[in-house]
């Protein structure tokens, strides 16, 4: 039976860069789900009697809106529901799900690398039907609609049992309760020679993986330990946990710094890697060596073709803005396209969709190819022990040839979080008034070449992107990034990035802060951020 509820709008449902994320009492107010929920199904039209997938990465109130949202989908005339076992999918998996099963869409209940717990942060964010994060066009529909919404449909029926797979019917519409990770694996299997990987493993190649006490515990360890032979004990912190154990599941080197310093011990594994809380990200470390998701996205790109999935050749390669020019020296070599897009996955879909790209990636740690339309952490540790498994080489050598042959991009991200929300627009719209006066003016040996806020024309479905961060452009190669994001959950963060491209391989030795001391210096100088902000130093240096 289905319930007419009447309600009032939230003015503050506007999706960021991937979905409405709010803290966990925000979302528990009376219809705050719904609202937005309600607003996600007012704004698609054809899904009568068309499948829905749900999910969500295990955090703290997970369960509570998976239940609601099964309800509605089955008000709202979905024909079908399939959900994860326990309401767990991983955002790759829940991708790879809506793709494989044809669904019309998917709901995906998470706030990625944000802490989790009863007063912590939750998300939700629609999915399209090719298994991408909603566009634009669709994610303002859904905002304009939560202005003026006044009533929603939801099924008056009992919760679903969600921890047995197999059928179930909620008011005429079939919710199948599957395997959260047995497609996902398949689709590893086909990507990746699996072979190889646990021939590498079996030889004495140590690895381990931490899991963060988030969604990618039982992908790894199915995959990792159970089909290609890790050693038991290798993937770490594999039991998603409601608060991801009271820890930050964001795979950087403040939060998983245990990790990074086992990787730099004396008898450390030859391979350490992380994801975080959805599973979208990954963190890359070597015996004594970081690699910045920069790199990675360069180095994977690079020698993707050793990887059965890839054998064919990458059709091209697609980074976002902020993330250094690595890949675009990768592109050049092999001949291929390189698209520079906004921040955000949703971007890529399109360029993926349209067979102009194979493999993206972002400096925030997401990396992914056109198996999926998210970037996928797991995907990226695969692809790089396919790699190492064919090389027979350490991370550190294939990095070092790699800073040989196309030079290196030293890069790092400066991260002010929480800051107030005022002083970060008023931060940045200096910075805007600036753009026209700072090409040419020097500071120190540094000399701007150009200056703009970057906006993106995409070449798919020719849609303008506007004020997607401010550019700094220097001669010689270097640049400074300033943009504020849209992934937190209070206050603002701001992100400034950092780069300098050194051709020379006798200077490829040095530490990246050392490296980028004076365009740090000339980012404050420009910016004011120390006197705009009041903050003396970044909360996060990646």
């Amino acid at each position: 039976m289905t319930k007419i509820v009447q309600t009032t709008p939230y003015l503050d449902q506007k999706p960021g860069t991937s979905g409405l994320r709010k803290k966990v009492p925000v979302f528990q107010q009376k219809n705050y789900a719904e609202n937005f929920i309600q607003s996600i199904f007012d704004s698609l039209e054809g899904f009568s009697g068309d499948t829905l997938v749900i999910g969500g990465d295990g955090r703290y109130y997970n369960r509570e809106v998976i239940q609601i949202a099964i309800k509605m989908a089955a008000a709202n005339g979905f024909g079908r529901v399939l959900v994860g076992r326990g309401g767990i999918l991983s955002t790759p998996a829940a991708s790879n799900v809506i793709r494989k099963y044809k669904a019309f869409g998917g709901i995906v209940l998470s706030a990625s690398h944000n802490p989790g717990g009863p007063t912590e942060d939750f998300g939700i964010k629609y999915n399209i039907g090719n298994g991408g994060p909603a566009p634009e066009k669709v994610t303002d529909a859904i905002f304009a609609r939560t202005r003026t919404i006044d009533q929603y449909k939801i099924a008056d029926v009992p919760d679903v049992n969600l921890d047995i797979e197999g059928s179930q019917d909620v008011d005429g519409m079939e919710v199948v309760v599957i395997n959260p990770v047995a497609d996902y694996a398949e689709l590893m299997e086909e990507l990746f020679d699996f072979p190889a990987i646990r021939r590498l493993l079996s030889g004495g190649f140590r690895i381990v993986f931490d899991a963060m006490s988030a969604v990618t515990g039982p992908y790894a360890k199915e995959i990792l330990e159970n089909r290609l032979g890790a050693a038991k004990g290798s993937v770490l912190n594999f039991i998603p946990l409601p608060d991801f154990g009271g820890h930050h599941p964001d795979p950087n080197l403040v939060h998983a710094r245990a990790l990074y310093e086992e990787m730099m011990g004396e008898d450390a594994p030859d391979f350490g890697a992380a994801s975080d809380g959805d599973g979208d990200r990954n963190l890359i470390i070597g015996k004594g060596i970081f690699i910045t998701p920069s790199d990675s996205l360069a180095i994977l790109a690079a020698n993707a073709t050793l990887a059965p999935g890839y054998s064919k050749g990458l059709a091209g390669i697609a980074r976002s803005m902020p993330t250094s020019a690595a890949a675009d020296r990768v592109a050049e070599k092999l001949g291929i396209g390189i698209y520079e897009t906004p921040t955000g996955w949703k971007f890529f879909g399109n360029l993926m969709d349209a067979g102009m790209v194979t493999i993206c990636g972002e400096e925030s740690a997401g990396t992914g190819s056109s198996h999926v339309r998210e970037k996928d952490g797991l995907w990226a540790v695969l692809l790089w022990l396919n790699i190492l498994s064919v090389r027979m080489e350490s991370v550190a050598d294939i990095a070092s040839q790699h800073w040989t042959t196309y030079g290196r991009n030293y890069y790092s991200r400066h991260d002010y979080e929480e800051v107030d929300t005022d002083a970060a627009n008023g931060l940045v719209s200096a910075l805007r008034d600036q753009l026209s006066i700072l090409p040419g003016k020097t500071f120190g040996k540094l000399k701007v070449a150009t200056a703009d806020d970057f906006s993106y024309n995409d070449p798919v479905d020719k849609s303008v992107s506007s004020n997607q961060g401010i550019r700094i452009l220097f001669e010689g190669g270097s640049r400074v990034v300033f943009r504020l994001s849209g992934t937190g959950t209070s206050g603002a963060t701001l992100r400034v990035y950092i780069e300098r491209y050194e051709p020379d391989a006798s200077r490829h030795n040095f530490d990246t802060q050392e490296a980028l001391a004076d365009l740090i210096a000339v980012a404050d100088e420009i910016a004011g951020i120390k006197s705009r902000t009041g903050r003396t130093e970044p909360t996060v240096i990646t």
